[in-house]
């Protein structure tokens, strides 16, 4: 197990347990988080899937030895349960208190009695118990390789809150080239901002006016992720391209053998993009990836981000990035504009964008519940280029869609915004991130309410679901 450990929770769940241990009788309460596991260099992320809540002298009961503790009974049903869907354990309780929390004597000594034989249940954990003030965790996490504190607790919502053991330092004061912003949400929101680990997919026009705003704002890792290169056609929607990039003195010949040397040598857009961003800060970590996020090995490369943004146009690219927000219980966003056009009299007919929020638990955004990830074009993409035309899916194979950079930056921008007050705590506490979608030509948003489908095989609650089982399942890519 890698260290530092921590904690990520829906916020849905989080309220649930929270209104379970303090329901204000300033009594203890007890319950179990089933969870997944995910493991990277930046540590050890326990995923919560379940809340298990124990029912008052029931199965939580006084204890031989201190004052409560949870029923042998319900302890086996639960534990037995992870095992046989390989997840994890872990016992909570309640303390009193506001902002600090731990263990007390008899809660360590009752886990050095009753955990080896759990941990032995569970084949290796991990496992342990985490106790709980209001606006605090502790936590004692066991494994076959050792036994370790819990580092911290986030909660996964419309406003990510961090809850350690004890307070915080405070910040240090922001670097003057960020006074400004520590204006508005204050140094501790500048030093959040510094430690985050954004992934984007797809560096074209929404993508590459995402890259340069996280770095600006001081976003302290970036993971960009894009096959794609400069091209003429491109160059416009690319923020920082030059004509340098798409190798244009070349391109413009009429020699098809110059216009491919053009392509060989013109430059990845990951690559545009790492230099815009170094540019704008210029000690931002920054992961320049040639791929595509439906390959494995690319995807996990997000798989411990702190946000995703979904920049891309293919249904397979949404179906990677659904699944990695709810797997990994990653907050996200997918944006897009489209420019539709009638194919007989080649005249606009709509112009929208999509900002589309994705929250990892139900009625979060989820883009399956949404139906924005259709069977049928999953099929079409699936296909070769061959195979497509051979099945007429394409009418016009070589007629790219309309595309301006403009358009791009209505759907970035609320993205970019809702990053950056979800992290620093500027959204009100009831604010709903609904899908948003802008219909440019007559000035006219509306937001889409989340929906939710049991049967989801992301964001569902039946055992089917990926959501929250981290590196105990598959993500739905291509091995090859």
């Amino acid at each position: 197990m890698r260290t530092p450990i921590s904690l990520r929770i829906a916020a849905p769940l989080f309220a649930r347990l929270s209104a379970h241990l303090f329901p204000g009788d300033l009594d203890e309460h007890g319950a179990i988080i089933v969870a997944g596991v995910a493991s990277s260099d930046r540590g050890t992320r326990l995923l919560a899937r379940d809340v298990i809540l124990a029912r008052d002298g029931v199965d939580y009961v006084p204890g031989s030895r201190g004052y409560r503790a949870l029923s042998p009974r319900f302890v086996a049903e639960v534990a037995h349960s992870c095992a046989a869907e390989n997840l994890a354990y872990f016992a909570v309780h309640n303390h009193r208190g506001t902002d600090s929390v731990g263990f007390s004597p008899d809660d360590l000594a009752s886990h050095e009695r009753g955990y080896p034989a759990i941990l032995d249940i569970l084949k290796g954990g991990p496992m342990g118990a985490l106790v709980c003030a209001v606006n605090a965790v502790a936590g004692d996490i066991w494994t076959r390789d050792g036994r370790f504190p819990l580092d911290h607790a986030t909660v996964v919502g419309p406003r990510v809150r961090t809850l350690f053991p004890t307070p915080r330092r405070r910040p240090r004061a922001a670097d003057p080239v960020y006074d400004r912003h520590a204006r508005l949400f204050g140094d501790l929101g500048q030093e959040i901002l510094s430690c985050l680990k954004v992934g984007i997919i797809g560096l074209g026009g929404g993508g590459s006016l995402m890259n340069e705003w996280l770095a600006r704002l001081g976003v302290g890792h970036i993971v960009a992720i894009d096959f794609d290169k400069v091209s003429l056609s491109n160059l416009p929607r690319v923020v920082g391209a030059t004509r340098w990039d798409a190798k244009s003195f070349l391109a413009r010949r009429e020699s098809a053998w110059l216009r491919k040397l053009a392509w060989r040598l013109s430059s990845y857009k990951v690559n545009v993009a790492r230099r815009v961003a170094l540019a704008a800060n210029p000690n931002i970590r920054y992961d320049a990836v040639v791929g595509n996020v439906i390959d494995e090995k690319t995807a996990l490369l997000l798989a411990d981000c702190d946000f995703l943004v979904l920049a891309g146009d293919t249904m397979q690219s949404r179906l990677v990035f659904n699944a990695l927000c709810q797997q990994y219980l990653i907050p996200g966003v997918q944006i897009g504009a489209k420019v539709t056009v009638d194919k007989t009299t080649r005249q606009v007919t709509d112009i929208t964008t999509a900002t589309r929020p994705v929250l990892p638990h139900p009625c979060g955004g989820c883009l399956d519940c949404h139906e924005l990830i259709l069977p049928d074009r999953l099929q079409e993409e699936a296909l070769t280029a061959d195979e497509r035309r051979a099945q007429r899916y394409v009418d016009d194979d070589e007629v790219a869609e309309p595309s301006v950079i403009a358009l791009n930056a209505l759907s970035a921008a609320q993205a970019a915004n809702d990053l950056m007050m979800m992290f620093t705590g500027l959204f009100d506490e009831a604010v709903a991130l609904e899908h948003t979608i802008n219909f440019a030509r007559r000035r006219s948003p509306m937001a889409v309410s989340g929906r939710s489908n049991e049967d989801c095989l992301d964001c569902g609650c039946k055992p089917r679901s990926r959501r929250a089982r981290g590196d105990r399942v598959r993500l739905p890519c291509r091995t090859r």
